[in-house]
Parts: C-alpha cells; sequence; structure tokens
C-alpha cells in the first residue's frame, strides 16, 4: 500500500466523492453558452462605448467654444492680447481717422468765415472782383481744413501712443466684455437694443485736445455725444448673449467633461485601439465643422453690418481679430486628433503600418550596428531599453501629452515642437538599444544561467 495516497474523504451518505466528466454533448453546450455570453458582453461594451463617444463629439465644439469664452473673459491679460491688434488694423484705423476727421469739419463753419470776410470786403469798398473771389473761398478752404484735420488725426490714430491709449483702454474696460455678454449697457463695448457698440470717447478726447493745441480752437467744440463705433447690428443679439452666458458657465467644466467621456468611450470598448483611432477621427471630423461654422458666422456677420455703419474690410478685420484664438485652438486640436489617429493606427496589424514599424526597426538597429562597430556598445543599459521597450515608448508618449496639456494656449507649432522632440527621444532610446548588439545579450544570459 502507498503511504503517500490518501483515500477520498467519504461524503455524508458515506459513499466515495467522484469527479464528473462531462460528456461531448455537455461541453459543446457549455462552449455554446461561454460564447453566446462573450459575444453579448462584447455588445454590451460596444453600445456604452458608442453612446459615451457620441456625447463627447456632440460636446467637443462647444467645449472649445466654452473654453474660449471662459478664458477671454475671465483672463485680462488675454483680453488684451485679443484686442490690441485692432488698434494697428488699417481698415478699423481708416474708419476711426474718418470718423474724427469728419466730426470736426462739421464743427468748423467755413461758411461764416467767408461770409464775414466778405463783409469786411464789402465795407472797406474792395473791388467786386475781390468780393466774389472770397465769396468763391468756401469750398477750397473747407478742402484746405478737411486736409490739416485729416493729418493731423492721422499722426494721432497710427502713432504708438495710440496703440498704448487703445491697450490701456481695453485693460481699464476688461469690464466691459461681461457687460457686453451678460448684455449690461456700461463700458466701453456694450450692447444698445439689437446692436453691440464700441465707445471711442477718450481717443475723441485725445485728438480734441491735440488739434485745439495745433490752433484749431473750434475743435473745442467737438460734442461728447455720439462718440460710439457700432462694430454689429442683429436681431438675435439677445439669444447669442444667452448663448454666451450659458458657455460662460459651462466653460469651466464642459472641457472636461468632454474629455472624460472619451476617455471612457476608449476604455469600455472591447477594442481600446481602434476605439481611440475612431475617437480622434471624429474629433477631428468636429473640429473642421467648427471651423466650417466659424467661416459661416463671419459670412452673416458681415451681411448683417451695414455698409454706412461700418466698412465691410473693417468689420471682417474685427471678426477675425476676436475669433482668431479661437480658430487657433480648433486648429491645434484637430492637429493633434489627426497625429493622435495615425499614431493609433501604426500601432495596428495592416499592412502599411507594419512596414512603417519594420522600416523603423531596420533603420535604428542598422545605427545601432554603426555605433557598435565604432567602438560604441550600451552594454546593459541597452538590453533594458530594449526589455523594457513598450513601457519607455508609452512613458515618452504620455509625457509629450502632459506636456501639451501643462501648455499655457498651445499652438500647431507647439504641437511640432513636441512630436518632434518625442519622435527624436523615440529613435535615440531604440539606437541605443541597438547599440548593446546579440552577442552581449547571449553573454548575459549564460552569465545568468552560470550564477548559483
Amino acid at each position: 500500500m502507498n503511504p503517500a495516497a490518501t483515500p477520498d474523504p467519504p461524503n455524508s451518505g458515506g459513499a466515495s466523492h467522484q469527479k464528473h466528466v462531462m460528456t461531448a454533448e455537455e461541453r459543446a453546450e457549455y462552449e455554446r453558452l461561454r460564447r453566446h455570453a462573450t459575444v453579448r458582453h462584447r455588445r454590451l461594451r460596444q453600445v456604452g462605448a458608442s453612446v459615451l463617444l457620441l456625447f463627447a463629439l456632440l460636446l467637443a465644439p462647444l467645449a472649445v467654444a466654452a473654453a474660449w469664452v471662459q478664458d477671454t473673459v475671465s483672463d485680462t491679460d488675454r483680453y488684451v492680447e485679443t484686442v490690441a491688434p485692432l488698434a494697428s488694423e488699417p481698415a478699423v484705423q481708416e474708419v476711426v481717422i474718418n470718423r474724427l476727421t469728419d466730426r470736426v469739419v462739421a464743427n468748423v463753419d467755413v461758411a461764416a468765415v467767408t461770409d464775414s470776410l466778405v463783409t469786411v470786403l464789402q465795407d472797406a469798398g474792395a473791388p467786386p472782383r475781390v468780393v466774389e473771389g472770397a465769396e468763391s473761398l468756401e469750398g477750397p478752404l473747407r478742402n484746405a481744413v478737411r486736409t490739416v484735420v485729416d493729418r493731423t488725426v492721422t499722426r494721432v490714430i497710427t502713432s504708438d501712443a495710440f496703440q498704448q491709449v487703445w491697450e490701456g483702454a481695453s485693460r481699464r474696460s476688461h469690464a466691459a466684455v461681461v457687460n457686453m455678454l451678460t448684455g449690461e449697457r456700461e463700458g466701453a463695448v456694450r450692447a444698445e437694443g439689437d446692436t453691440v457698440q464700441l465707445d471711442v470717447g477718450e481717443v475723441v478726447d485725445q485728438v480734441r485736445e491735440r488739434l485745439v493745441d495745433a490752433g484749431f480752437d473750434k475743435a473745442a467744440a467737438i460734442p461728447d455725444t455720439d462718440r460710439t463705433i457700432t462694430l454689429f447690428e442683429t436681431e438675435e443679439l439677445g439669444k447669442a448673449q444667452d448663448a454666451m452666458r450659458l458657455l460662460d458657465i459651462l466653460g469651466t467644466w464642459l472641457p472636461a467633461l468632454t474629455v472624460v467621456l472619451a476617455a471612457l468611450a476608449v476604455w469600455t470598448a472591447p477594442a481600446h485601439r481602434v476605439m481611440l483611432m475612431i475617437t480622434a477621427t471624429g474629433v477631428g471630423v468636429m473640429m473642421v465643422v467648427l471651423l466650417v461654422a466659424l467661416a459661416v458666422v463671419r459670412r452673416v456677420y458681415l451681411d448683417s453690418v451695414p455698409p454706412d455703419a461700418l466698412p465691410t474690410d473693417a468689420a471682417a478685420a474685427i471678426y477675425d481679430t476676436f475669433v482668431r484664438f479661437l480658430r487657433d485652438s480648433t486648429r491645434t486640436l484637430l492637429v493633434v486628433a489627426v497625429i493622435t489617429a495615425l499614431v493609433a493606427y501604426l500601432y495596428g496589424p495592416g499592412r502599411p503600418a507594419r512596414a512603417v514599424r519594420t522600416a523603423a526597426d531596420r533603420s535604428t538597429t542598422a545605427a545601432g550596428r554603426g555605433l557598435r562597430r565604432a567602438g560604441v556598445r550600451t552594454g546593459s543599459t541597452g538590453r533594458w531599453l530594449t526589455d523594457h521597450r513598450a513601457w519607455i515608448t508609452g512613458g515618452v508618449i504620455a509625457a509629450g501629452a502632459l506636456t501639451l496639456v501643462l501648455w499655457n494656449h498651445p499652438t500647431v507649432a507647439a504641437v511640432a515642437l513636441v512630436l518632434g522632440i518625442a519622435l527624436a527621444v523615440l529613435i535615440i532610446l531604440a539606437i541605443l538599444a541597438a547599440a548593446a548588439g546579440p552577442a552581449d545579450r547571449a553573454a548575459d544570459q549564460a552569465t545568468e544561467r552560470a550564477a548559483p
């Protein structure tokens, strides 16, 4: 009797326990039920991931716009950076120069001057030809006054001092943007009925002061009223203000919610890489939709501005200046989405992806062999890089993504810079790994086997 063998423990009925062996029919039924449960589980995950992805894509354009509104309204430096270029925009400068020149000339009574001159000449007994010549001086004198005033106003508007005044006024009146979005009727930029107006009163004061100093005493009569420029008129201003207020409220957490939904969609899907590629492609498409929407809104805005209120080129300059950071953010996200989709594809089993990976491996291996032939061997460090290649690649990609997240207002150029550095680091690490050499690896393995 084998002492190592132990009898099966008796059950409660006293009979020995026997292991049940499934028949072929039972095993087939078991496998069928198991496949059915797996398929059902995968379908549920696919449906859940699709719903999360749909919400993420629908919220993506709103999240970008909300972040832009929140950033522009809450950050004074960002707001000044947004509106500062308007002071040096030729089309806007031309509008301000013409408006101020018209108002100054309108307050210079040239007809009264010529009438007084005619009266003086008549009282002095001047010849009729001289009197008639004095009467015809009104037109040339008015043109001369306009020329001098236009030259003076132009020097003021195109000077660096005006740029500084503009930026200072913009900084001090930053609260006016909030007032416009909330419908308050205060500040430099304010809503009046269905119009949005810009108050240039500070500029008018400076021009009036310089004209008086130049000898135009009549310029002191420039009125303090009607010192606004209509930026645009629209019957939908009330709805736009409501939408802006909503975006301002959501601007803090809507972008974070969109990112979380997209991440959950990728994590929930059975095929993470494929869902990542689909998500990135969808985000890219939504960014294109947002760019198209901005172009359509631009056309609507230009059509809503009467030419007599604001020339088309000036209106276009104002719109393009205000939304340029929103366009930049949208383009940046579009580039990031394209890069993410491309990277996810290159990690897949497709033939082009395999060809790219093979070519990269051959290139880095050849470079590593060149280093070994030159006497440069990375030894254990290179072998460690080879053994942990997947983790190192993931770490470099994560570091690049974190850099873009922490970057203050990244642009397409910033994305290109981070991508270039990440690729350079991966290439260098791959070459260092290849420089270890297979012989060194075999020697290390032999040493490990010989070790007690």
